[in-house]
């Protein structure tokens, strides 16, 4: 067994593990492996171990990445803070954006539709008191959820947030949930839960989560950019 897929078997061993503890089936929760500064490469040895999810941060990547590897079949999830002047590239790349965090940039995804195409979306939402961090106020989700379901190249699947840095992330995952369930009082079916990375998974698992972005507990550390 390479390195990669002994990460790999660990990390899916401690989210079956987390899954049973509380009592929710592994199967439905998807594990999304974010290769951010990896090379392509990467992602078709994963895709050659059976990941069928990768996760994105930036535009370049993705675009990158995708023109590279037509021939892999994978979901792409772009997971990063988007510019509404890159969401025609990212949408053109991009299978679900998990960061729609303003009736903007839902606007401009939703410009660049082509065709019937329909792209899976969810809000992100701020868990922090620093406006400056990507994400909705919890006070807007509702809001940000209606504007999207008004936008018809877009399926709103649900949530998504990054717990606060230095904190308990298990309080923090307890009011995502809570918001999950406004967001289904508007559209019954956005049941994701975009939560939990390598250091709190297992919290977000207890919390609902049904989407997990984790990167270098599987990938191993990032490259070297200099």
């Amino acid at each position: 067994m390479t390195e990669l897929a002994a990460r790999l078997s660990a990390i899916d061993d401690r989210i079956a593990d987390a899954a049973r503890l509380a009592g929710r089936d592994p199967a439905e929760i998807t594990r999304i492996v974010v290769t951010k500064f990896h090379p392509a490469s990467l992602v078709r040895e994963l895709a050659e171990l059976g990941v069928r999810d990768v996760g994105e941060n930036r535009q370049q990547e993705l675009s990158g990445k995708t023109a590279e590897l037509g021939d892999v079949d994978v979901r792409w999830h772009f997971i990063g803070q988007a510019q509404t002047n890159k969401a025609a590239a990212i949408r053109r790349s991009a299978d679900a954006v998990h960061s729609v965090d303003r009736d903007r940039l839902a606007d401009a995804l939703h410009r660049a539709a082509e065709g019937d195409d329909v792209l899976d979306v969810t809000v992100q939402v701020n868990l922090t008191d620093d406006p400056g961090r990507g994400g909705v106020a919890p006070a807007d989700v509702r809001s940000l959820a209606e504007h999207i379901l008004t936008l018809p190249s877009l399926r709103l699947r649900g949530v998504m947030a990054v717990a606060p840095l230095d904190q308990d992330p298990a309080p923090a995952f307890a009011r995502l949930r809570d918001l999950s369930e406004q967001v289904r009082e508007v559209a019954p079916d956005a049941d994701w839960i975009s939560a939990g990375m390598t250091g709190d998974f297992v919290e977000a698992i207890a919390a609902g989560a049904t989407h997990l972005r984790i990167g270098s507990a599987i990938t191993g550390p990032r490259p070297d950019r200099g």
